[in-house]
């Protein structure tokens, strides 16, 4: 999730917009923008790369204004800055212009970290953009829906994440245009299936949910009609290899803890925890260990280990199943 460190962006600041999140440093620029403009034309937004700096042109776009605008300063790939430019980027951060707001975008990682720590010496504020764990989707598409306008509750909020999946772009117009359609009703996993339904029917935790629960037949119909409908075979272990995941930590999670306490344990939403109790029974510890030894196969062969992805994906399906029970 986008967390900020510091108050809300104004003219004579510099804001460190850091993470490999792009949508939501994007939105973090755009935001910055919207609250120096606060829908005023007159503010200039000037959108540079790194790497096309110099000395001149960064002077250029911080000195004095000759025509007293006010203006922001967009530098993307932070990254990349050449290395003659640091200095100047540091010694400007720690006496910033009072008309300019200069937003530096990195897109996370090592490189350009020297320079990432000299500026959050200079006390910058940093909005930092971090993609949401899957367990913590539905609630960003809660917070997404409550800044339209709109409510939903925790189990509408992940069947949208079944049916549109984890990006969160797609995840956050999915919201727009749930709001803007529920006339001031609720979103809810009705208003979900009309717009969303084939996708939901065909995600790739569907046939997860299906084999971990031991329904073989169910499990292979939805694995045929996903990979049918274009579902990346990848999308299928990584999804059978979570709900396996989940299914582990919760089978070994100490006993008498409170719900909330359980749900942090095991990484996954409060509601998800009577879907684990009921697909728990029946898994045993051998059982569990032939499973996800199945899907780690699977997983190999659909990145190139095998040259018919369906034929491991089904054998996966089936393996995982059967190990339900399992002594």
């Amino acid at each position: 999730m986008a967390a900020r460190r510091g108050s809300a962006p104004k003219l004579g600041d510099v804001l460190l917009v850091t993470g490999a999140e792009a949508f939501l440093a994007d939105r973090a620029v755009r935001s910055a923008i919207a609250a120096v403009s606060k829908g005023s034309t007159d503010v200039e937004v000037t959108d540079v790369d790194a790497t096309t700096l110099d000395v001149g042109v960064f002077a250029e776009l911080t000195g004095p204004s000759l025509f007293a605008t006010e203006r922001v300063l967009v530098l993307r790939g932070l990254e990349n800055l050449p290395s003659e430019m640091a200095p100047h980027l540091i010694e400007y951060a720690g006496s910033p212009a009072d008309d300019v707001l200069v937003v530096l975008v990195h897109s996370g990682g090592q490189k350009g970290k020297a320079v990432l720590d000299k500026l959050r010496k200079a006390s910058v504020n940093e909005v930092v953009a971090t993609a949401p764990k899957a367990w913590e989707l539905p609630q960003f598409v809660a917070g997404e829906i409550r800044l339209h306008g709109g409510t939903v509750d925790e189990r509408a909020a992940s069947a949208l994440v079944d049916a549109v999946g984890h990006d969160l772009r797609a995840l956050a117009g999915a919201c727009s245009q749930l709001v803007s359609d529920s006339d001031g009703q609720a979103v809810t996993p009705e208003l979900i299936g009309q717009y969303f339904g084939g996708r939901a029917e065909v995600t790739s935790f569907a046939v997860a949910d299906a084999a971990i629960s031991g329904r073989t037949e169910p499990a292979l119909e939805q694995l045929r009609w996903a990979l049918d409908c274009g579902v990346a075979p990848v999308l299928v272990t990584s999804a059978m290899a979570g709900g396996l995941r989940g299914l582990a930590k919760f089978s070994s999670a100490p006993s008498g803890l409170r719900e909330a306490d359980l749900a942090r344990e095991v990484g996954v939403p409060p509601w998800k925890l009577k879907q684990l109790k009921q697909q728990s029974r029946g898994w045993t510890p051998g059982g569990l260990a032939a499973a996800i030894k199945a899907v780690a196969q699977a997983d190999a062969d659909v990145k190139g280990a095998s040259g018919d992805a369906g034929y491991a994906l089904e054998r996966m399906v089936i393996t995982v199943s059967h190990s339900h029970g399992r002594r």
